[in-house]
């Protein structure tokens, strides 16, 4: 039995066209030598092309800003080099009927807590800070600010250039653009600042239209959003669907298609008084294409896992999934650690096979394969 057998439905939205709306969530894996994708990387996203996910969104990548990246192994998007890799992989993905976007990624003032290299003495944020009075990299003037745009712009270009089929940027978890939208992290007096979420929403803005000018009118662009923050789970930067308009209907002005609505479980309302959750009400406030995203599948949110031990299969979850999918809450499903342990468990749910589905735990030997 089928029980996501909705979701197997095609998805189209400008250059999307997609056999289902299946979507691999980006995660972070640190297996890029130097910043250059590697053939193991190729393998790897290409064995879950072929595992049947509709979309394949990669890891965060770095920008030709050399702040953009807090961690050596981060793969970069910029250079012969790894644009050849990148190429490499798109090809990949594209052999194997599966559609490929790169997440665009700056990390603002965050700091890598486990690998310190001086590659990230330049690491930049809104205001020097990365959380409640807690500093992280210096404040950006307004020739960083303008730089950075201008960054976002040449690696959407690129992008465009290499045929992926669309675009994700990451503005979610207390990185920049998320620094930006948060007003412990953005306590600037210029115009990228201000006592509204509204205000604080104009640098993302200024990105998006960057990349739109970058790359046209139809490419999709995704935006990936978070009201969590790393350490700061409990922060909302809209407190009700009024402050959620306001933060975000101006990013879909400026021209993103689809808000990929990042929670620690997906299950979890907003705001009291309806059981939404945050793709749900994005999609109902907004009006665009949401992507829902958050412990699909398995029995405890990401972080705990940084603590050890399984998350344990969850099919209960999965039934809900397909309960607020078929209710119109969301257009698209991110899986992601599921898919780090098993390059077919979409194929395995799908036919039935339960008893043969994997647990998660942080394991390297999981992590490559």
């Amino acid at each position: 039995m089928d029980i996501l057998e909705a979701l197997g439905a095609p998805f189209q939205h400008k250059s999307l066209n997609l056999a289902n709306r299946f979507v691999m969530a980006p995660m972070t894996r640190q297996f890029a030598p130097d910043g250059a994708p590697t053939t193991d990387m190729a393998d790897y996203y290409r064995r879950r092309a072929e595992g049947g996910v509709g979309l394949i969104i990669s890891e965060g990548v770095g920008l030709d800003r050399l702040s953009s990246r807090n961690m050596s192994r981060i793969p970069k998007f910029h250079g012969r080099e790894p644009l050849a890799g990148w190429a490499r992989i798109l090809e990949g993905v594209h052999q194997a009927k599966g559609a490929m976007a790169p997440q665009l990624w700056h990390v603002g003032g965050v700091p890598d807590f486990y690998e310190p290299s001086t590659e990230t003495d330049g690491l930049e944020s809104p205001s020097g800070l990365i959380g409640p009075n807690l500093p992280g990299g210096r404040p950006m003037t307004q020739e960083d600010i303008a730089d950075v745009v201008a960054s976002f712009g040449r690696a959407a270009a690129d992008a465009k250039r290499l045929g992926f089929d669309a675009i994700e940027v990451h503005a979610a978890h207390g990185y920049l653009i998320d620094q930006f939208f948060w007003s412990e992290t953005n306590r600037r007096s210029d115009r990228f600042g201000g006592p509204t979420v509204q205000d604080r929403a104009r640098f993302g803005a200024d990105v998006v239209r960057e990349l739109r000018k970058a790359v046209g009118s139809e490419l999709a662009l995704i935006l990936r959003v978070s009201q969590w923050k790393t350490n700061f789970y409990e922060t909302k930067i809209a407190r009700d669907p009024g402050e959620l308009e306001l933060w975000l209907g101006p990013l879909a002005s400026a021209g993103v298609d689809i808000f990929h609505c990042s929670q620690r479980r997906f299950w979890e309302p907003e705001f009291p008084g309806s059981d939404l959750n945050l793709a749900g009400w994005v999609k109902k406030a907004i009006g665009t294409p949401t992507i829902t995203v958050g412990s699909i599948g398995l029995s405890r949110d990401v972080m705990s896992d940084f603590g050890g031990g399984e998350s344990l299969v969850n099919l209960g979850s999965l039934q809900e999934l397909a309960r607020r999918f078929e209710r119109g809450d969301f257009d698209l499903a991110a899986i992601g650690r599921p898919l780090l342990a098993d390059p077919d468990w979409l194929l395995k749910i799908r036919a039935g096979r339960f008893e043969a589905l994997s647990s998660y735990a942080m394991d390297a030997s999981k992590l490559l394969y």
